[in-house]
């Protein structure tokens, strides 16, 4: 499934190979390194990832001090929700994708800047 707003971009995929393929075509498209994301919703998963397609993980930059900390106490699917907020999409539209990433997908998003 893929979603564009105004401010980002994003394509739920099946594993990790599908999210480097996914994140070597959007940097073909034009997008900067700088603004592609990863996430799964095993922590070690998303950064296994981050690591084969040379993305980024989100971090404070993107959620700002108060979310990161307070992320210290939320659980992974609170946390999860609060970095799609973060990248620009909706309270819904985060909860839709927390629940492709409950079912073992990846999740691909890229910023417009």
């Amino acid at each position: 499934m893929e979603f564009t707003n105004t401010k980002s971009y994003a394509k739920v995929v099946e594993n990790g190979t599908q999210a480097v393929q996914e994140v070597q075509n959007l940097r073909q498209s034009g997008y900067d390194l700088d603004h592609i994301y990863v996430l799964a919703h095993d922590s070690d998963k998303t950064s296994r990832i981050v690591e084969a397609a040379d993305a980024n993980n989100v971090g404070i930059k993107e959620e700002g001090v108060f979310d990161a900390l307070a992320n210290l106490f939320r659980s992974r699917g609170d946390e999860l929700r609060a970095k799609i907020v973060s990248l620009g999409f909706t309270e819904a539209e985060a909860g839709f994708y927390e629940k492709q990433l409950d079912l073992g997908k990846v999740l691909v998003i890229a910023k417009k800047d």
